[in-house]
């Protein structure tokens, strides 16, 4: 068994946005629900959460024994929490956490964008292994640093790319690399207005939602054209006005990167476009999500808010669902949804970790797997820095990394 620190207390761990839950598909959060069960399953020992308020600790052990503790009565559901005490938020309360971890245990961080970096060089120079919610970094020097300190030490870093993990997308990534030359992919993925709310804090300033959104499809076009095509240019452009009313700031409400693509191997063309929004209106699915990628070949759609899985009921009325991320619904008091994406993502860095910690693996076996490692996901932070670049210039700008 490993111990795991998650720095970070919000929506994504815990369900919790501020001090009350958020109206959305992760009411009762992913990190903080798949430890518990990894700890059931006996391949975890001691979990510590970290945020940076010690009065926020009541609010998260109420919500976590109201949501999942009676939900699922099968699961220990304690933790340790940083900061333990004080009348004050401390944002360097990870440092504490960190250093009260053995070396070799496993740090996941799920905190905004513009502080992944900082938290992820300390947890490396203390001998963790790291897991960091999407996108890594927002530049492309921050991540090669992160992948040289990863090495320099012996250590994994990994992404929380959980769609890598979705088994329709992984499909569709097998079955793309057959279908010949690449000619042009369109994604786009939106989330309500009311999410904004959810991030109000960091929205606009620490990031944006093409990092934090349109970072999903790009990772799987990635993965989809490793070693075939490198990206060559990105023009951005957005649109603005709503939600600066929601959070009252200037702030970008949707952005398209348009990506030209070079053939490694034939001399040939490609182009995508990636569109994000955190400003959609409230519809059949939380979160509007699709792509189409076009070979040469043959072409695949995938449409993830509607699978032919449907739900009506008195309290929320009609809703397509998607059990495939997290399903929430127990099973005579047990947690059952080991089998969703969001669950495989983390489980899949647990048992590395361990297989580590006993040699039963290496880490260029990892990194020559496919899985969403650091190395593995610099192209999509180099496509994603160029379109904040070019969003702030106004012209196409290159791809370097």
């Amino acid at each position: 068994m490993i111990d795991v620190l998650v720095i970070g207390t919000g929506e994504y761990v815990t369900g919790l946005s501020g001090s009350k839950t958020t109206a959305s598909d992760k009411d009762l959060g992913v990190v903080a629900l798949c430890l518990f069960d990894l700890r059931f399953r006996g391949l975890l020992d001691r979990i510590i959460l970290c945020g940076r308020d010690p009065k926020r600790k009541a609010d998260i052990t109420n919500h976590v024994q109201n949501g999942i503790g009676s939900k699922f009565t099968d699961l220990d559901i304690r933790f340790d929490y940083y900061p333990a005490t004080g009348d004050h938020p401390d944002s360097a309360a990870y440092r504490k956490a960190i250093l009260d971890l053995k070396p070799g245990s496993a740090v996941i961080i799920v905190t905004p964008d513009d502080s992944h970096f900082e938290i992820a060089c300390a947890a490396l120079e203390h001998g963790h292994h790291i897991l960091v919610a999407k996108p890594l970094v927002k530049t492309v020097s921050e991540h090669q640093r992160l992948i040289s300190l990863a090495e320099k030490h012996g250590l994994l870093g990994m992404v929380e790319f959980h769609k890598r993990y979705d088994p329709i997308y992984r499909d569709a990534v097998n079955r793309a690399a057959s279908l010949g030359n690449f000619g042009y992919m369109f994604s786009f993925m939106s989330q309500p207005k009311s999410q904004l709310t959810t991030f109000r804090d960091w929205a606009g300033t620490a990031s944006d939602i093409s990092y934090y959104l349109n970072s999903h499809h790009i990772d799987i076009l990635c993965q989809i054209l490793t070693d075939r095509y490198k990206p060559v240019t990105v023009h951005a452009s957005c649109s603005s006005g709503e939600g600066r009313r929601v959070v009252g700031r200037p702030i970008d409400d949707t952005i398209t990167l348009s990506v030209k693509w070079q053939g490694l191997r034939a001399d040939s063309l490609a182009h995508s476009i990636h569109t994000a929004s955190w400003t959609a209106p409230c519809s059949d699915a939380h979160s509007q999500q699709r792509f189409l990628y076009l070979g040469a070949g043959g072409q695949i759609e995938v449409d993830q808010a509607r699978r032919g899985y449907s739900l009506s009921t008195d309290a929320d009325g009609f809703r397509n669902i998607n059990p495939l991320f997290m399903n929430y619904i127990p099973r005579d008091g047990r947690f059952v949804g080991q089998d969703g994406y969001g669950y495989r993502s983390i489980e899949t860095f647990i048992q590395l970790v361990l297989e580590l910690g006993e040699n039963k693996t290496t880490l260029p076996s990892i990194r020559a797997s496919g899985l969403p490692t650091l190395e593995d996901t610099l192209a999509t932070t180099a496509i994603l820095q160029a379109g904040n670049q070019s969003l702030a210039t106004g012209l196409p700008t290159i791809v370097e990394y």
